[in-house]
């Protein structure tokens, strides 16, 4: 399985972009490691893995030092090790899609939102939904975007940056 996988940091001079190489980890603290590793002032860190047009990871570090965890699908833990390394140990249930799907048509019959809703999706997404609600990503808009049918990771991983703030950080990352 190929993979793609930056840090976002966000420092007191803003936002910095780097790639991390994961090859080699033998475990989900190593990979934690690595992200801090791209974090030397101690402030937020976020990783984005995206694998084979069909999966996403979502790592997040502060400054308390706790990992968060976010997987797009379940199912990348089961078809790959490097799924396996990230998600194998994540057991915290997210709100499931369907909920925020709900919620969404119940806002959308009130005349509140203009978007269409989501349209049902086979992703079962697990870990911590709401690792980046204070950076502008709550977590029913974090399922939004993981229930939306032809969103690949990567669209993904550009929407959340535009709402955190670092799109054209990531862009650059992805055009170097």
């Amino acid at each position: 399985m190929s993979y793609f996988a930056a840090a976002v940091v966000r420092g007191p001079g803003g936002w910095t972009s780097s790639e991390v190489d994961l090859s080699g980890v033998a475990d989900i603290e190593e990979v934690a490691d690595r992200l801090r590793d791209v974090d030397g002032a101690g402030g937020v860190a976020v990783m984005f893995v995206e694998s084979d047009d069909s999966y996403l990871v979502i790592l997040r570090v502060d400054e308390d030092d706790d990992l968060r965890v976010f997987g797009s699908d379940a199912m990348f833990a089961e078809e790959s090790r490097l799924g396996a390394l990230l998600l194998g140990d994540v057991e915290e249930p997210v709100l499931e899609i369907e909920d925020v799907i709900e919620a969404d048509e119940e806002s959308d019959d009130d005349g509140e939102s203009d978007a269409a809703p989501p349209a049902p999706t086979d992703a079962d997404p697990v870990g911590d939904a709401d690792l980046l609600a204070d950076l502008g990503v709550p977590a029913h808009k974090l399922l939004q975007l993981c229930a939306h049918e032809g969103m690949l990771p990567s669209d993904i991983t550009a929407e959340i940056c535009q709402l955190m703030g670092c799109a054209d950080e990531m862009e650059e990352l992805r055009e170097a």
